[in-house]
């Protein structure tokens, strides 16, 4: 069972899917496609399911060598992240708050290159999804429909992050119309934690709110703790 269904789809799977049903030769698709799960935050386990299941539409089982191939592309695109220093957290597909605060230090910096100020120019939306006592699971599903969401609505380039637990932010331009926002994100939401089956899950509405960004970066990195969730 995917938890994350936007991010099931890549080339790599028709030409593993291809190799199977023809019998020809899998081990470059494989590994090409270890390489993407890692990228998109899936576990080896899960991918090494993945394969399995797909042989298995087939009544086989995946030949060793494959599966080696499959867990190498993996362990290299690990070793990639490792080096880049983790900033993608693995359950929303969104940046870490970490990475945001580097984020928010070039905005700072170049605010103050240019003579204004990130208060008057920039505000951090906050969005809130989570109700209590959720098991692990419904957790982890709830979190990939946050993260798919907020990247539909604001776009891949708009510096966001994962607070944690049902929490995350994104800096927007202040004078934006939040409600209109606000409106198709709480739709967005609700397309993804529907077919995913956590709903009882998700904060009925979604909670979202804007903080005004503090004077300086530091008073921003403590406002990014105090927002965090664990």
């Amino acid at each position: 069972m995917w938890l994350r269904p936007s991010d099931w789809y890549h080339p790599a799977v028709d030409r593993v899917a291809h190799a199977v049903a023809t019998g020809a030769r899998a081990h470059e698709a494989a590994e090409d496609l270890g390489r993407a799960r890692a990228d998109a935050g899936v576990g080896v386990g899960e991918t090494i399911d993945d394969l399995v299941c797909l042989y298995r539409t087939e009544h086989l089982e995946p030949p060793l060598d494959v599966v080696r191939a499959l867990t190498s592309g993996w362990a290299d695109a690990q070793a990639g992240l490792a080096v880049s220093g983790g900033v993608i957290d693995p359950t929303t597909g969104l940046p870490t708050a970490a990475y945001l605060g580097q984020r928010l230090a070039e905005t700072y910096g170049a605010a103050t290159r240019d003579g204004t100020s990130v208060r008057t120019t920039y505000a951090l939306t906050v969005v809130d999804v989570a109700v209590d006592e959720v098991p692990a699971l419904l957790r982890a599903a709830r979190a990939s429909a946050l993260g798919a969401a907020l990247r539909a609505v604001f776009g891949a380039s708009e510096p966001m992050a994962a607070l944690g637990n049902g929490v995350a932010a994104v800096v927007t331009r202040r004078g934006g119309n939040l409600e209109a926002q606000s409106a198709c994100l709480r739709t967005e939401i609700t397309a993804r934690v529907v077919p995913l089956q956590v709903s009882t899950a998700t904060r009925h509405p979604v909670r979202i709110w804007q903080v005004l960004l503090p004077w300086t970066h530091t008073e921003a990195l403590t406002l990014l703790r105090r927002l965090a969730r664990p």
